[in-house]
C-alpha cells in the first residue's frame, strides 16, 4: 500500500529538503526567477509589470501575467498556477485541476520578448499584445522633443 516510511506531505518536492541547490533547480524548472523585492515585479525582458508572487521554495518568486485568470482545465500541464490562501504562488504540475478551477499563467510564456511556448492561439494573441504594450511604452512622439543641435 504504498512506501510506508515516506511522511512527507510532497513526495516530489519536499519542503524540508536541505539541499538548497535542489530548492534552486525546481525554482528555475518551474520559472521561479523573479526579482526579489524591493525590486519592482517589472520582466527584465520586456519592462511590462507583472503580478509578483512568492513561491514554496524560500526566497523565490514567480512573474504571473498581471489580471490574468484562466480556466485551468485549458492550461497545459506545468504552467498552471493557483495562488494559495496565505498568497503563495503554487505549480500544479500534472495534477488535474477540479472543474471550475481558474490559474493563472507565468508571465515567461506570455512575454513578446522571450522564445514563444506556442500551446494554444490565444498565448500568441496575447504575447503579440504585449508586445505591442511594451512598444508604446518607448514610442515618443518626435515632434514634441526639443532641438539639442
Amino acid at each position: 500500500m504504498g512506501d510506508a516510511e515516506n511522511t512527507s506531505t510532497c513526495p516530489d518536492r519536499p519542503d524540508d529538503d536541505p539541499d538548497r541547490l535542489s530548492h534552486a533547480f525546481h525554482a528555475l524548472l518551474e520559472g521561479a526567477t523573479a526579482p526579489r523585492p524591493p525590486a519592482p515585479p517589472d520582466c527584465p525582458y520586456c519592462d511590462l509589470p507583472q503580478d509578483r508572487y512568492p513561491t514554496p521554495y524560500t526566497g523565490h518568486w514567480v512573474l504571473l501575467e498581471a489580471r490574468v485568470l484562466v480556466p485551468a482545465h485549458t492550461v497545459p500541464p506545468r504552467r498552471r498556477w493557483i495562488i494559495t490562501p496565505d498568497g503563495t504562488a503554487v505549480n500544479l504540475w500534472d495534477a488535474e485541476p477540479l472543474p471550475g478551477t481558474v490559474c493563472r499563467i507565468p508571465h515567461r510564456i506570455a512575454c513578446p520578448l522571450l522564445r514563444p511556448e506556442d500551446h494554444w492561439p490565444w498565448v500568441t494573441a496575447l504575447r503579440h499584445h504585449n508586445g505591442q504594450r511594451a512598444q508604446r511604452l518607448f514610442e515618443l512622439p518626435e515632434e514634441d522633443l526639443p532641438d539639442t543641435g
